[in-house]
């Protein structure tokens, strides 16, 4: 039974490599908004936004961060974290930075985006927990097919983890 995902991703920097983790067919996840519908939803403002997040939340099982070069601090991606976190959910981040884009570039490695989260009485940082994957390959193709051997054990062990604590 394919697992159910959320994708958190900078949408205006990373949607092309975003798009292309999402097709690979490996997990069920959350339907992308087109870009008429995301403009609809902010027009409603914050509240607007921070319930559309949370039923895109709901009945996911993990939330997969993908991280670019300015993931790591937004606002909306820092929201998605922490309700993910607080549900009860797998979160794992994956470097999707050396993907190429629409226009066949790729872009520096971000920040760790679970680094400013803590948790717990003892404030243990959420990056201690927290799993992220930087694919160990310079070329595009390498990446993609890296990401896609291993997503699902990724998720698979984001749960695991989230379980215990």
């Amino acid at each position: 039974m394919a697992k159910r995902v959320f994708y958190s991703f900078h949408y205006t920097q990373d949607a092309w490599r975003a798009a292309q983790v999402r097709s690979m067919g490996i997990v069920e996840s959350d339907r992308p908004a087109t870009d008429n519908e995301w403009e609809s939803v902010k027009k409603g403002g914050d509240q607007a936004i921070s319930k559309w997040i949370d039923g895109q939340l709901f009945g996911k099982s993990c939330a997969i961060v993908l991280i670019g070069e300015y993931t790591a601090g937004r606002k909306w991606i820092n929201y998605e974290i922490k309700e993910a976190w607080n549900a009860g959910k797998g979160l794992v981040g994956v470097y999707i930075n050396k993907l190429k884009d629409a226009s066949g570039k790729q872009s520096r490695a971000g920040s760790n985006p679970f680094a400013s989260f803590t948790f717990g009485s003892a404030r243990q940082q959420l990056s201690s927990v927290v799993k992220t994957y930087d694919p160990p390959y310079l070329g595009s193709t390498d990446v993609y097919s890296y990401i896609n051997r291993n997503l699902e054990d990724w998720i698979d062990e984001a749960i695991e983890i989230r379980k215990r604590y």
